[in-house]
């Protein structure tokens, strides 16, 4: 009796000892195949289509225009060429691509424009008196008068609006003062920023805003104004509200970028704000949706 309850007792310990090793062999995991890694084509970041770089400053800060539309007849804006003297000309052209973007440019801008923006012509000038990068409000403007002074030069202490070849000399003036009109025609790499870009894509109608006198007038250089350019003044001025005058005779201006324009015979008009401090918004929206709509005939 003891034998028989002896061998029943290894039976099952050798059926519990397979039992165990059977299902120790099923918890093992069957080992894993190593996933093949797939490279991925590295995806390009779109180009802004709505932006280009026309070139740098002295002191390597980007001229941008901004593009709005798509059509054939270009109308360019040209904001800053005097920095941080006359820094409510960016605001103006700051506050022209949030009008354009707000109301959006199908329901501005005609179907045969394209309406080009350049806000700052002179980043260094600027950076002298605004206390950040980029755009900037009114409450960013920290100057003092003789800082403000300062930042209507570039970086080589040029005026660019004395660099153009219309009438060009190395010394020219503003107001009584003598300024420098730079080494040579376009001799400042901000100058040859906008010849370059007015050159290759010939724009039909060019406005540049200065201040501070609070009108319209027209460019010339001793050719007689263009038709084209007298229909810009009295166009710009009428909506505005602005006084129109065929000619800046405040002092004798060399090397201005609105008469060198007129010398390559592209249709140009100065829009002088009244202060130094002030966009005047309502004026200028109404001169530019004149001017829209003149172009869309």
């Amino acid at each position: 009796m003891k034998k028989f309850i002896l061998i029943i007792v290894i039976i099952i310990l050798i059926g519990l000892g397979f039992y165990f090793i059977k299902n120790k062999e099923k918890a093992v995991p069957a080992p894993v195949e190593p996933v093949p890694v797939v490279t991925e084509p590295i995806v390009q970041v779109p180009v802004d289509k709505t932006k280009t770089v026309i070139g740098t400053s002295v002191e390597g800060r980007e001229i941008v225009a901004y593009h709005f539309g798509e059509g054939d007849t270009e109308l360019l804006f040209v904001g800053g060429i005097h920095g941080g003297y006359s820094w409510n000309t960016t605001l103006v052209a700051y506050r022209l691509m949030d009008y354009l973007l707000e109301e959006g440019t199908t329901n501005v801008i005609p179907t045969n424009v394209k309406v080009t923006v350049i806000p700052v012509l002179n980043p260094d000038g600027l950076s002298k008196v605004a206390t950040t990068t980029g755009r900037f409000t009114k409450a960013d403007i920290r100057a003092s008068q003789t800082t403000q002074v300062a930042g209507r030069f570039n970086g080589n202490t040029v005026d660019l609006n004395r660099n153009f070849d219309c009438d060009w000399q190395a010394t020219g003036k503003w107001q009584s003062k003598d300024v420098s009109g730079g080494d040579a025609v376009f001799s400042e790499p901000e100058s040859q920023a906008i010849k370059n870009y007015v050159e290759t894509k010939k724009p039909d109608a060019v406005v540049v805003w200065y201040s501070a006198a609070g009108g319209v007038f027209a460019s010339n250089c001793h050719k007689g104004i263009l038709p084209e350019t007298s229909t810009l003044t009295k166009t710009y001025a009428d909506a505005s509200g602005y006084p129109a005058s065929d000619d800046f005779d405040f002092y004798e201006i060399t090397g201005d970028m609105v008469n060198w324009l007129a010398k390559i015979n592209v249709p140009a008009i100065s829009v002088l704000l009244s202060t130094h401090n002030e966009v005047e918004w309502d004026k200028n929206q109404k001169g530019i949706d004149a001017l829209l709509k003149y172009y869309s005939k």
